[in-house]
């Protein structure tokens, strides 16, 4: 019987970073499922829903994950995964929203509370801050769901939100 575990990893972002850590997880069996990867600032992020094989305990991958030179100083940890390990239609990414101009502080709450009024999910949500000669540009990346009926009043507020701002935003289907 397989077990179901989240691998989650923050560690120094590097090259070869995600070749090693899924490399490794196939060498033990395991099947990923979910998986996300970023890089924070100078550190990385991976995220990983799995199925482990029979006979391979999470902590057994928690301890041959922490082994890779790759991950060395980082945080690894690998738990049971008790929630469902499939999505429900809420988490099908309908829109791809970018908002970018000058850094604002406050831009994600107002646009998650934009979302959220017309019962939205933010399914990823991805923000970065790239300096240039003029200041830091801000760039904020959502795939959301947006209900059928509320879409065109939901993309609305969002870039009216983001107008207010002085933002610019951009809007693609699924």
């Amino acid at each position: 019987m397989t077990q179901t575990a989240l691998v989650s990893i923050l560690c120094s972002d590097r090259t070869g970073l995600i070749a090693a850590v899924a490399g490794r997880l196939h060498d033990l069996g395991i099947n990923l499922g979910d998986t996300t990867f970023a890089v924070l600032g100078g550190g990385a992020e991976f995220t990983s829903v799995c199925e482990l094989p029979q006979g391979v305990s999470v902590q057994t991958v928690e301890q041959d994950l922490r082994s890779l030179p790759e991950l060395e100083g980082g945080k690894v940890t690998v738990s049971p995964f008790v929630l469902p390990d499939v999505h429900g239609p809420s988490a099908q990414i309908t829109h791809r929203i970018e908002i970018a101009g000058r850094d604002m502080p406050g831009l994600v709450a107002r646009l998650a509370e934009a979302f959220n009024e017309f019962g939205a999910n933010i399914v990823q949500l991805n923000s970065e801050r790239i300096p240039g000669t003029g200041g830091a540009r801000y760039v904020t990346r959502i795939a959301a769901w947006i209900p059928q009926a509320k879409t065109d009043a939901c993309l609305a507020t969002v870039a009216n939100t983001a107008a207010q701002m002085n933002l610019t935003c951009t809007v693609a289907s699924g």
